[in-house]
């Protein structure tokens, strides 16, 4: 018998020295919609459910490092984004304000750091 209750993963939190600034690129990157919004937290939503993406303010933010390198801030975790077209994708994530990250590891994967310096991944899936 499973003694493990209900359980179900609603969002990912991103820390950012702005909730607001980091927020407003992950809106122009993915198209979705605020359901909160204060000074230090922004949820947006998902437009066909699921979990969605906060961000917090950290006054004491450290941008992380990728990839990682011995004594610097390290990466603790990376978004997928799976897309149709990788080269309209890459495109259209660079006029968001996203940059090209230096080292790509996969010949289909593009890795990107968004404003905050958090890394994500563009595929075709």
């Amino acid at each position: 018998m499973d003694a493990r209750p209900q359980m179900m993963l609603t969002g990912v939190v991103l820390d950012a020295p702005d909730a607001r600034d980091l927020a407003a690129f992950y809106q122009r990157l993915l198209g979705w919609s605020a359901t909160q919004d204060e000074e230090d937290w922004v949820t947006l939503a998902a437009p066909g459910g699921g979990a969605g993406l906060s961000f917090q303010t950290e006054k004491l933010y450290v941008r992380p490092v990728w990839p990682a390198r011995p004594g610097e801030p390290q990466m603790s975790s990376h978004l997928d984004i799976r897309v149709d077209d990788l080269r309209d994708a890459c495109a259209h994530a660079e006029r968001a304000g996203a940059t090209l990250a230096a080292y790509q590891p996969q010949e289909h994967v593009r890795v990107y750091l968004d404003p905050a310096g958090h890394p994500f991944c563009l595929y075709v899936g």
